[in-house]
């Protein structure tokens, strides 16, 4: 039987190709604060007029790299895991998006570690999987390392 695919997060992100992928936030009308993940009830910020609507808006499909971790160890509950199954180390990512003024935090594409990251540099999202079960492929985004696509356009 064939997997569903199903985001993670409905709304947060386009499902699609690489070409088209983005993650979705949104933008009040008002103020042009622009949020993610998406607010869909009411501006947050403290200076808005008010009065204005929040509308879905695609975010930047690059950023820089602002931060970045490892996780090397298995999350205690209510983190949900196999225990059977053996911990891979997974590497995270803060990518600031100049023209949304923000930072989004997600996992770095497979095979992308820490060595290969630096503050500053530039960052693309595409989308990810997260999991699969049974019925479904759990898609999610990543961010890979701009540089790395252009390596890939040369082999």
């Amino acid at each position: 039987m064939a997997r569903t695919r199903k985001p993670v997060v409905a709304g947060w992100f386009t499902d699609g190709d690489e070409a088209d992928f983005r993650l979705l936030g949104t933008r009040c009308t008002a103020c042009s604060s622009v949020f993610f993940p998406r607010e869909d009830s009411w501006c947050r910020n403290p200076r808005c007029p008010g009065g204005g609507e929040l509308a879905e808006t695609p975010l930047s499909r690059r950023g820089v790299v602002w931060s970045y971790t490892d996780g090397r160890y298995r999350p205690p509950a209510p983190y949900v895991s196999d225990p059977a199954t053996p911990w891979e180390p997974y590497t995270l990512v803060a990518v600031e998006l100049a023209a949304e003024a923000m930072v989004v935090l997600g996992q770095a594409a497979p095979g992308v570690r820490t060595s290969d990251l630096g503050v500053g540099m530039e960052v693309e999202v595409v989308p990810g999987v997260l999991d699969e079960d049974d019925e479904h492929t759990w898609t999610t985004w990543h961010w890979r390392p701009v540089h790395a696509r252009q390596a890939e356009g040369r082999s």
